[in-house]
């Protein structure tokens, strides 16, 4: 069983799906999916912490994981006492967005219209606390940019906010948001990471656009009950890196716009807490607080 903390179709499910069906050819058991959504990933990852060590209970986790001790300060789940990490897995960049209506066509441009116009301004997020909220807050932070924060519940509702101009920008993953992008019905201005991406080749990186550049992305991750036998953590990691390595994975991912990422379980343990010491500031400044 991998669960997954978010609703089925939604930018983590559909790359989780991917490595799931290849790890259920390589471990010649299915992977079942199990979607369970809800407080910013965290009910799907404590019913993960709560499952039976024994294997066959993974958790399909994202950055979500490093912001959620900032942004929850009752949670009940920690990462260190509860989980065993697996692999890092895959990171979907996020991309700056605009409706049409907004007459800047770079990303500089929107900057100098934004911060003339301090507070009339409003963004979308798929959440207060998670990652599109939190870059696009350091994104505002960053360029003096000052603008009303509206969260919906998950991509597809904020992404038909912003095409129905309902606010007037949002920084989302590029797999969910590049199909809108491409069909005009939004604008993608920059990527908020270090390279272009194959789905919107035309739209440039904020380095290129001559801003700071920052790397912010919905990166995920596998990770298993804590006391599951470290054998069996061995072969669950041997099967993902397969699965990552696998030439039709790479192919499905790179049509969504992510990036391949793969890693050891303590290299996987050492990024998660690097993530998390780097959002706790972010959560802070941005004043949010869990729903």
């Amino acid at each position: 069983r991998m669960l997954i903390p978010f609703p089925p179709g939604g930018p983590t499910d559909l790359v989780a799906r991917v490595i799931g069906e290849a790890m259920s050819t390589d471990l010649k058991v299915p992977v079942i999916i199990d979607n369970r959504p809800g407080a910013n990933g965290n009910i799907g990852v404590e019913t993960a912490a709560r499952s039976d060590p024994d294997g066959y209970t993974i958790v399909y986790n994202t950055s979500a994981v490093s912001i959620a001790p900032a942004l929850y300060p009752k949670l009940s789940f920690d990462i260190d006492r509860d989980f065993a990490p697996i692999a890092l897995t895959a990171t979907v960049p996020l991309v700056h967005l605009v409706h049409p209506s907004i007459p800047a066509k770079t990303v500089k441009d929107f900057i100098d219209y934004a911060r003339a116009r301090p507070g009339q301004l409003s963004y979308a997020s798929t959440g207060t606390g998670t990652v599109t909220h939190l870059g696009a807050a350091l994104f505002q932070s960053t360029n003096g940019i000052q603008a009303v924060h509206v969260p919906f519940r998950g991509s597809a509702p904020a992404l038909t906010g912003l095409s129905g101009n309902h606010v007037q920008f949002m920084t989302d993953t590029v797999n969910s948001s590049y199909p809108l992008a491409n069909g005009g019905q939004i604008r993608a201005l920059a990527v908020l990471g270090s390279k272009r991406v194959s789905v919107l080749p035309d739209v440039p990186t904020l380095a290129e656009s001559g801003l700071r550049d920052f790397e912010i992305g919905a990166w995920q991750g596998i990770m298993a009950p804590k006391a599951t036998p470290p054998a069996i953590v061995e072969r669950l990691h041997t099967s993902v890196m397969r699965a990552l390595g696998d030439a039709t994975v790479k192919d499905k991912l790179a049509i969504q716009g992510a990036t391949i990422l793969g890693s050891t379980p303590k290299e996987y343990a050492e990024y998660i807490k690097a993530e998390t010491k780097r959002w706790a500031p972010v959560v802070a400044e941005s004043g949010a607080k869990a729903d």
